[in-house]
């Protein structure tokens, strides 16, 4: 159940989003260790919402209210993230270095990838249609079902870590002014992803 898991996960891993983009461009800008701490952050709360969607969660953010509010708030942060890359290759800042729980700061990738991941909320009801539909085609028990889950954290872990490398790697060789075009595109991509997601129908 782990194996057919991941290799689920890695099929959806190949949409690319926003949560893709941002670890890229973290791992050319920082490094593949701060890169790595954003993914970090990402797997928890994947992991996260694939509990809720087990626990049946879904059933109250798919309330149409809810879901509403929350694609508004989702599509916000993601567009608050591009315009800061965006605004950051002028040497500007959006979201301010504000001290948060025990001196971590907004600054901190592992926050950021928590944050980020966070403001798509919807993602519950997409894997709670991924698990229903799983349990009730393989009558799967409820430890094949988390060890499922499992496989699909792994698949996140596997494939954004191969892409802050890949960030990574593209620091040591372009130069200042490409990365800065990169990252300027990066942030439009995310600003896109924004609008994309609060006029997307659920």
């Amino acid at each position: 159940m782990i194996t057919k898991g991941f290799k689920l996960g890695m099929m959806l891993q190949l949409a690319i989003g926003p949560v893709c983009v941002f670890i890229f461009t973290l791992g050319g800008n920082k490094g593949l260790l701060t890169a790595e701490l954003a993914v970090l952050g990402v797997a928890i709360i994947d992991a996260l919402y694939i509990l809720l969607a087990i626990f049946g969660i879904a059933s109250f953010i798919d309330k149409e209210r809810v879901k509403q509010i929350l694609k508004l708030f989702g599509s916000i942060i993601v567009a608050i993230f591009g315009l800061h890359i965006v605004v950051g290759t002028f040497g500007w800042e959006v979201l301010p270095n504000v001290s948060l729980f025990n001196g971590i700061k907004t600054e901190n990738s592992f926050v950021e990838g928590i944050i980020l991941t966070a403001s798509n909320p919807l993602t519950i009801l997409f894997w709670a249609g991924v698990f229903s539909t799983k349990i009730a085609k393989e009558k799967l028990t409820r430890t094949e079902v988390y060890f499922f889950g499992f496989g699909s954290v792994l698949s996140t872990i596997f494939f954004l870590t191969v892409i802050a490398v890949i960030g990574s790697i593209t620091r040591k060789f372009l130069s200042v002014t490409i990365i800065s075009t990169l990252n300027f595109t990066v942030g439009l991509v995310l600003i896109y992803f924004a609008f994309r997601m609060f006029f997307k129908k659920a």
